[in-house]
């Protein structure tokens, strides 16, 4: 409401789309292998088996974390939809060995810009998972969602999931 009465006009607009922010084979959610995905404790949303070490922004926004491990981003549209990209399966253990973060928070973010790079072959090697999933952590503030049948992801490029916010 204040916003209408206080703001410049500038509406928000509810639809967003998310793009796959790395380059890569699609993997359904409840087919990624660690249960607080695929049972979507954390939202909704994919999972990338990447085919090279690099991530870039997946929507327009800004960063809202860079995690001190540097193996996930969160990421806030101007809508307020919230995405968390988070690289490889208990990555967290690496303690940002193997990963470059290019953005730091508050960073604003166009759909394409780099976001991390880090090194496929040694999180093959360490972790339990180079399969990275792509999650609407606040999906609370969805009205729908739709999931793009997808085989293989062109990071950037590759629009996966189509939203609608409340």
């Amino acid at each position: 409401m204040f916003k209408k009465l206080f703001g410049k006009g500038n509406e928000v607009k509810k639809e967003i789309e998310i793009f796959a922010p790395m380059t890569g084979e699609f993997v359904k959610l409840e087919d990624i292998p660690d249960p607080v995905f695929a049972q979507k404790m954390m939202g909704d949303g994919f999972g990338i088996k990447p085919s090279e070490g690099k991530v870039v922004s997946p929507i327009s926004g800004v960063i809202d974390n860079v995690f001190p491990t540097k193996h996930a981003i969160g990421l806030k549209a101007d809508n307020g939809l919230e995405i968390l990209v988070h690289i490889g399966l208990d990555t967290v253990q690496l303690n940002g060995e193997g990963f470059e973060t290019l953005v730091s928070s508050g960073d604003r973010v166009e759909v394409g810009d780099d976001l991390v790079t880090f090194d496929l072959d040694y999180i093959h090697q360490n972790a339990k998972s180079t399969i990275s999933p792509v999650i609407i952590t606040n999906i609370n503030h969805v009205e729908s969602h739709q999931i793009h049948d997808a085989t293989e992801l062109v990071r950037g490029t590759t629009q996966v999931i189509d939203v609608t916010v409340k």
